[in-house]
């Protein structure tokens, strides 16, 4: 199933058997950090591809470099998803739990952190599957980890796929399709080099697999993340609360000056001031 050449190993895939705030800064609006002591702005969880040695891999490194370049001052966390990345590809379940057990923990103990979920060939095929809100067809509940609960995709802000495999990859070693859930699919790129066999149900080729970098879609990718995390840190900015239309406005310095009822005041009535509200 993965087949490696003598001039350059060939990464293959498979999986288990089963700009607004740039505006805002421009105006001198201050963006909100994460708040949690040693929870950084941004965090990449990252699954790398099939014989990749631990860590990200070469994809996810290119990406993490790239992304951190368009992000400014923003600090942005790395996680390498815990999984053997073998050509044995019922283990990458065990990936899924790594990944699924480290986004639960992020946004319990960091929520003001920004997530990104991503990964290159199985690997994509693991955070694909991570944010799934069904268990798939023909598959036993018992063997694979539950869906995340829906509010984790608040946390979420983008979802980065290279080389995902295609439905006729995964049929072809018995597993079910890739479907990114509902919740995560409009904030989801997936990415697929021309030729690519392992994501491309057309073509035959499989050295194309390798060129995600040198074809430009690791940049795409992380152009469209920054948007997604500019987006989402844009949105954290509080909005000054503004005067009604037309109205006066009023200074928190100043007292207001007591109301008085419109017309003449009888002197046999006098006015009272007004009292606490109860």
């Amino acid at each position: 199933m993965c087949q490696h050449w003598t001039v350059r190993p060939i990464r293959i895939t498979g999986l288990m058997g089963a700009a607004a705030a740039m505006i805002l800064a421009a105006q001198g609006v201050p963006i909100p950090s994460a708040h949690a002591e040693g929870c950084p702005d941004a965090e990449v969880v990252f699954a790398r591809g099939t014989t990749e040695l631990p860590g990200v891999g070469p994809t996810g490194e290119a990406f993490v470099d790239s992304l951190r370049s368009r992000v400014g001052a923003k600090s942005v966390g790395v996680y390498a998803v815990d999984y053997p990345a073998t050509t044995d590809f019922p283990t990458a379940v065990q990936g899924i739990t790594d990944a699924r057990t480290h986004v639960l923990a992020t946004a319990a103990g960091c929520p003001n952190t920004k997530m990104v979920l991503g990964g290159f060939s199985q690997g994509a095929a693991v955070t694909g599957f991570v944010t799934a809100n069904v268990v798939p067809d023909g598959v036993s509940a018992s063997d694979v980890p539950a869906p995340m609960p829906p509010d984790v995709a608040n946390h979420v802000a983008a979802v980065v796929l290279f080389g995902k495999p295609s439905t006729r990859f995964m049929k072809a070693i018995n597993d079910p399709p890739v479907t990114v859930g509902p919740d995560y699919l409009a904030k989801t790129i997936d990415l697929c080099v021309d030729n690519d066999l392992v994501c491309d149900p057309h073509v035959s080729s499989f050295s194309a697999h390798n060129e995600y970098e040198e074809a430009g879609l690791v940049d795409q990718g992380a152009a469209f993340v920054a948007n997604q995390l500019q987006a989402s840190w844009a949105a954290d900015v509080p909005t000054p609360a503004t005067p009604p239309s037309g109205g006066p406005s009023t200074s928190s310095h100043l007292p207001l000056a007591p109301l008085t009822p419109p017309g003449p005041t009888s002197a046999a009535v006098p006015v009272l001031a007004a009292g606490p509200l109860a």
